[in-house]
This record gives C-alpha cells, structure tokens and sequence, in this order.
C-alpha cells in the first residue's frame, strides 16, 4: 500500500504546482521520472514493486492498448493526406532510416549484440513521444504545420513500428533457440491475426456503433465507453487467435476512425484523463523500477549508443527525409531533435525483457531505458527554449517559409490550450 500512497500523493503534489511546471522547461514526465529516482530501487528504496509483477505487466498492457488506439483514431486521414507531405517524410523515409542507422550503431559500438538484436533495438527506440516536449506540439508560436509534422509522426510511429518489433523478436528468440523454431511463421500469425482482429473489431465496432447512435439507442458517456470496448476487444481477439493485441489495437483505431470518424473527437477528450493518469504512473514506475535500479550499471558503451541514438540516428535520417522540402536548416535540425523517446519505447523495452528471458534481452532492455532516461531531460529542458527561438526566427522571416504554411489542424494526445 505505501507504492499506492506515493504514487497518489505525487499526482496530487504535481496537480497543485501543474500551472506553474506548464509555464517552465519541467515538463510532467520529468517530474514523475525524478521522483521515481527518488523513491525507488536506486534511491530510498521506499518503492518495492517486482518488474516482473502482475499489476506492472496489467500497467503495461492497459497504456499501451490507449495510446495505440486512441493515436490511430485521432489521426483523421482524410484530413491528412491534404497536408501529409511533412509528417510523411518523417515516416516514410525518416522512420526506415533511423531503425537501419539504430542496428548499424547499435552492432558496431554494443559488445555481444548482433545485427538482429540491433535491429530490435533500434525498432524498440524508433517511435517518438511528442509528450516529453509538450511545448513542441502545443506552443501556438510554433507554425501549425511544423507542430502536425510532429504531432502526426508521435501518433503513428508508434503503431508501425508494432509490427517490426513483433518480427524482430520473434527472430531474436529463435536465435537464442539455435534457430530451431519456425520464427517466420510465429511472426505471420502474430501480424496476420493481429490485422484481422483488428479490422474485424474496428470495423464491425464502428458501423454497430453508429448504426445505433443514428436510432438514439446510446446514451452520452457509454458513446465513449462503448470506443473504448473496441479497444479492448480487438487486444483480447488477438489473444484468443493467437494474433498481436497491439498491432490489432492500432489497427483497430485506424479502422474505427474510418466507418465512424463523427464519433472520434469525444472519445481524444474522454481518454486524455484517463492515458495522463496512466502516463504519470508509467513515468513513475519507469524511475522507481526500471531506470533506477540501473543507475550503478551504466556502461560506456550503453552512455555513447544512448547520446547517439537521440542525435545522429535519428537526427541525420531526419536531415535526408527533408532534403527538397525547402524549409530552413533549423527547421530541419529541429526536426529532427525532437524525436524524443518516451512511453512507447519504455513498454516495447518491457515487452522485449519479457519475452526475451536471456543475456541480449537485457541489454535490449538496459540501453533502451538509459536512452529514454536521457531523452526526458535532454528533450523537456530544450523544448521551451528552441520552440520560442525557432518561433521567433519564423515571425521575423520576411518571406513565408514552406514551414509556415496554413493547414487544418489536428487534435494532440493533451487538448492544446
């Protein structure tokens, strides 16, 4: 009871200072992770909750559920594809790029990690959580299109990534086998089933759902619970079909906001509570018991991939996907800056030592929380100051910058103030 008692009392501590910390470069994730450093198995040791525990896996499985689903549905593609040319480079060039700098980085500088192994790193790493630097998708100094660029890439590299980690796994674990399972196979029906229930579910979910709606057979609050439903169908069909529920989550988001998009901007406002709440205990949870515990562990080999992760891995294929784009050379840096790793990258990295119970499991899973570690404070700290001088040197642009194009915006993971 006394981990329930931190926890609460942070969120309550957080919640009378939040107006002050939103004006600062602290950002929530900062604060949370700090006193999760502070309490846990790497400070006070007043947290002592197993890694491996039933109630941290529920955690782990319920986040990542909501921010795969509800990342797909507020993500309206027909709106998108008028205004996709940004985020689109960032995930149709950029994303490839950074997982194959990510495995050629990780390969070359990690004693005993191989090319596969590097390649789920890298896939582990390769999602983006725009949340670490609020003020990057939220400051309406910034132009709307650089913010949608970022925002849009947050919102659906997490879910394409799904399916690489899904794979690479699978190779990993027959590796550590000798090779003697049929991990192709293991990967097709993981994907495969994890499509199909989620088509299944977000479609037959959706048109059900406003089928019932048009005959006002739906009252308000259970139009939300009822999206939600889908959610949790789709992870739990996977499961029986032996498919991957994350994959059939995301998927069942994109298929969702597709038959019923006039019922998906209730459903951001509905889940924004709810995914912060289970973002502050993540975020708590990581410091307590996954980064602190590895603060005496760090190696220089895991500091260096750590630095070059967040810079040249992700910021040079960032710099090629721009190329032709016309845009300012800080637009680009910045771009490709703010990659930060966050809640995504933390549950692929839990979902990896859980799955891979060996020798490169764990360092998968060590580099990767040194790297989000990193990226909490290196990208909460620089995202007021760069947002505001980049805003500046836009305004101050006497000819208008492709950068600073008008274009219909989309909604974040936290509404925009």
């Amino acid at each position: 009871m006394a981990e329930l008692l931190i926890v609460a009392l942070s969120i309550y501590g957080y919640a009378l200072f939040s107006e002050r910390f939103s004006m600062s470069a602290v950002t929530a994730p900062m604060v949370f992770t700090t006193v999760g450093l502070l309490v846990g198995g790497g400070g006070l040791e007043w947290f002592d909750l197993e890694l491996e525990g039933e109630g941290t896996s529920l955690l782990v499985e319920a986040t990542l559920v909501l921010i795969l689903f509800t990342d797909a549905i507020r993500i309206d593609l027909r709106k998108l594809r008028r205004q996709a040319a940004l985020p689109a480079r960032l995930l149709i060039v950029g994303l490839p790029l950074t997982i194959l700098a990510g495995t050629v980085m990780g390969a070359a500088i990690i004693p005993g990690v191989g090319l596969v192994e590097a390649a789920l790193l890298a896939a582990v790493l390769a999602p983006t959580d725009a949340a670490l630097g609020q003020a990057v998708v939220s400051d309406r100094r910034l132009p709307v299109r650089l913010r949608q660029g970022l925002n849009v890439e947050s919102g659906l590299n997490d879910g394409i990534a799904v399916p690489v980690v899904t794979v690479l796994i699978a190779a990993v674990a027959a590796e550590v086998a000798g090779g003697a399972s049929d991990w192709t196979g293991l990967a097709a029906r993981q994907v495969g089933f994890g499509l199909l229930a989620g088509l299944l579910a977000g479609v037959i979910g959706g048109r059900v759902l406003v089928a019932r709606i048009g005959s006002d057979s739906v009252e308000g609050v259970y139009r939300q619970l009822g999206t939600i439903s889908v959610a949790v169908a789709a992870f739990a069909l996977a499961g029986v079909l032996d498919g991957n529920g994350f994959i059939a989550a995301f998927t069942a988001g994109l298929a969702f906001g597709r038959v019923a998009p006039d019922h998906c901007s209730g459903i951001g406002d509905f889940t924004e509570d709810e995914g912060e709440l289970l973002s502050a205990i993540t975020f708590l949870l990581f410091g307590a018991i996954l980064a602190g515990p590895l603060l005496t562990e760090l190696t220089l080999t895991t500091a260096l991939y750590a630095m070059l992760s967040l810079t040249v891995v992700r910021m040079l294929p960032a710099l090629i996907a721009m190329i032709g784009s016309q845009t300012f050379i800080e637009t680009r840096l910045f771009l490709g800056w703010f990659g930060p790793r966050g809640l995504a990258s933390i549950l692929f990295a839990l979902i990896v030592l859980d799955e891979l119970p060996s020798e490169s499991g764990e360092t998968i899973f060590s580099v990767a929380i040194w790297t989000v570690l990193l990226s909490v404070y290196a990208h909460g700290l620089s995202a007021n100051w760069w947002t505001g001088r980049l805003a500046q040197r836009l305004e101050n642009e006497p000819d208008p910058m492709p950068e600073m194009e008008q274009v219909e915006e989309l909604p974040t993971r936290r509404r925009i103030l």
